[in-house]
């Protein structure tokens, strides 16, 4: 009941923007707390191999806090009955993320065509960490259907299935570690060593999460496109998925590549950093168009009605 009320709770609400202009969300407190142990313990004058071994204590003891902290809720809630159980719905949503990252990618395909170029610029670089200002109309058409099929894994997918499989504590668990990824899990001089161990700690947590997104994608376009879609969809998946520099990103980004017949991915400018990403679905169109947002968004929304209906399965069987 908790999975199905948090999917529900999130799918109607999302984060909303009132609640969080007045109180910092979640993971900003599990910010603070990774921000705190880069600065107190990533230090240069640490050893390359001390700071990777500092750093994958810090995130291991910060996924042991999380545990914590999700076991205890989890106990003090369950006298409460069915308020506990709503109370835990309640948090639980608010780590997940289907309705903002719908409304974050429509926003990119309103922008384009209600403001143009410029206005489509603005709108994805709230989404997307590429410089913008070096993308045409179809690299902004891209830029955000990249972003809707990665974040669909680790904003929806992976956190959904943590808490339907561990509950309360595997969902922080998986949030904290995600989080620390983002923060520290990059290959810059400063973080390398420091956040190794959040980075591959992440890779191990969304193995799972990636491919079952490729495979609702897939399936989802072969029910509500046509079979050659769904078909194109998981060819693209298996074949160009590895070659995607991160071991997991590939596997919904192709696989979205392949659904809508586009061409994903290739080199992309971050401020003066230029990286030589390989294309997903080379054979594709390159100039994507606003309506192909439109159509990645509908696949993005049969993928998330699979998992609500998962979770009522779960549910009725739970009260049989």
């Amino acid at each position: 009941m908790v999975l199905l009320l948090a999917t529900l709770i999130d799918r109607l609400i999302g984060d909303p923007d009132w609640l969080w202009r007045r109180w910092p969300h979640p993971v900003v407190w599990f910010g603070a707390l990774i921000g705190a142990a880069d600065r107190g313990l990533n230090r240069a004058a640490f050893s390359f191999a001390g700071r990777r071994a500092l750093g994958l204590m810090s995130i291991l003891a910060l996924a042991g806090l999380a545990l914590g902290a999700g076991l205890l809720i989890q106990r003090a809630l369950v006298p409460l009955g069915w308020a506990g159980l709503l109370a835990e719905a309640l948090i639980a949503s608010v780590f997940l993320a289907q309705k903002s990252l719908s409304d974050h990618v429509e926003a990119v395909r309103a922008a384009l065509e209600r403001g143009g170029l410029d206005a489509g610029r603005r709108a994805v670089s709230m989404i997307v960490g590429r410089d913008p200002n070096e993308l045409d109309e179809a690299g902004v058409c891209r830029a955000a259907i990249e972003s809707l099929a990665e974040n669909a894994s680790d904003g929806v997918v992976a956190p959904w299935l943590a808490l339907a499989l561990f509950g309360l504590p595997g969902l922080l668990v998986y949030k904290m570690v995600n989080t620390a990824d983002s923060m520290i899990g990059h290959r810059s001089e400063r973080h390398l060593a420091f956040g190794w161990g959040a980075a591959r700690l992440d890779d191990v947590l969304n193995l799972v999460p990636a491919r079952l997104t490729a495979l609702l994608f897939a399936g989802m376009a072969w029910m509500g496109r046509n079979g050659t879609a769904g078909r194109r969809a998981w060819k693209t998946a298996w074949r160009d998925a590895s070659t995607h520099r991160s071991p997991n990103a590939g596997w919904p980004e192709a696989a979205m590549a392949g659904a809508l017949a586009l061409s994903l991915g290739g080199p992309r400018r971050y401020g003066a950093l230029v990286v030589d990403a390989p294309c997903l679905g080379a054979e594709g169109r390159c100039e994507a168009n606003p309506q192909d947002i439109a159509a990645a968004l509908r696949l993005f929304g049969w993928s998330m009605n699979a998992l609500l209906a998962v979770a009522v399965l779960r549910s009725l069987v739970s009260l049989v």
